[in-house]
This record gives C-alpha cells, sequence and structure tokens, in this order.
C-alpha cells in the first residue's frame, strides 16, 4: 500500500503480520514446556532404579548373611498352609511414653513350624512372654500405631523367640487383640 509524505512523495508502508509472530512465540513456549516437562520425567521415574543398582553392589557383600537370616527367621506368608497354633495369655503392658499414661492390651498367637514344637513351648512360656513383655513395654504409642510399626514389632518379637528355641522355630505371630490406650 503506498502512503504520501508531507512533501508529496510516495512511500510504500509494509504491514507487519502480528498474528504469524504470535502463534510462533506460543509454539516455542509449547516446545519448552513440553521439553522441561520431559526432562523432569526421565529425572523423578529414572532415579527409582540407580539406587536398585547402587544398592545391589552394597547388599551383594552382605547377601549370604541375609539369606541366612532370612531364613531362620522367615515370616509365613502362606496363609493356606498354617501350621499349628500356640496361644498365649493377654499381655497389658505399659507403653514408654514421658507421661506413663499409655497401655497396650494384646493377645499374641504365635504359629509353631512343627507341632512337636509344643513342649519346648510349655517349657519355655515364662521366658516367651518376658520377651514380649518386655519387647511391648520398651515402644511408643507412635511406633506401635501404624500398619508398619506391628509388622516392625512382630519381626521383632519373632526374631528374639526364635533366637531362644532349640527344637524349631516359631513361624508367625498373630495379634487377636489389640488395644492401645
Amino acid at each position: 500500500m503506498a502512503g504520501k509524505k508531507p512533501d508529496g512523495d510516495e512511500v510504500a508502508i509494509e504491514k507487519k503480520p502480528k498474528g504469524n509472530m504470535v502463534l510462533i512465540i506460543v509454539i516455542a513456549l509449547l516446545v519448552v514446556l513440553l521439553l522441561g516437562g520431559g526432562a523432569a520425567a526421565f529425572f523423578l521415574l529414572g532415579s527409582h532404579e540407580e539406587p536398585a543398582k547402587a544398592g545391589a553392589t552394597e547388599t551383594s557383600q552382605t547377601d549370604t548373611k541375609a539369606t541366612a537370616d532370612k531364613k531362620k527367621s522367615k515370616k509365613s506368608t502362606d496363609h493356606l498352609a498354617i501350621g499349628p497354633m500356640y496361644p498365649l495369655a493377654s499381655f497389658t503392658v505399659n507403653l514408654l511414653s514421658e507421661s506413663g499414661n499409655r497401655y497396650l492390651k494384646v493377645v499374641v498367637d504365635l504359629e509353631l513350624a512343627d507341632p512337636k514344637m509344643t513342649i519346648e513351648m510349655n517349657n519355655k512360656k515364662s521366658l516367651i512372654r518376658d520377651i514380649i513383655i518386655r519387647t511391648f513395654s520398651s515402644k511408643t504409642f507412635e511406633e506401635i500405631s501404624t500398619l508398619k510399626g506391628k509388622d516392625k514389632l512382630k519381626d521383632e518379637v519373632l526374631e528374639k523367640i526364635n533366637e531362644s528355641l532349640s527344637d524349631g522355630q516359631v513361624r508367625n505371630i498373630y495379634f487377636t487383640d489389640f488395644v492401645v490406650q
């Protein structure tokens, strides 16, 4: 399009397409966002595999001992083939707390690996009760209030009881009543 200068000369005026420039900027921003999102996903999702590889080299040295320990105190996870049960009387213990006003009332059943263990369990009943009472009373409410805490408590008691047995092992521990107040 031509326009006139004040002195009368005609000048060609060019119109810049603003729509094209906005479109280019929007596309560039989208590309940057997609690349940033892809990089973030790569680092967040890829980071889970690296510790597993690093942990594999560290644990390879202690694999033999860990495998032996797991075989010794491996909990029974086959709930279709539960072994003989050895019920214990109710436990009521004070939990570890600053105010001393929290207590735990729990009923425990022990799953035995072999029915022949009942004789040893009867002979060591006082020892087993002592192990359970001392372990429970050394815990705080916060430690046993979650599912993970209860599982950790089971593992700890299971390990301590199995250390004191000679005729076999306790396969699992079941809390049939668990009240914290």
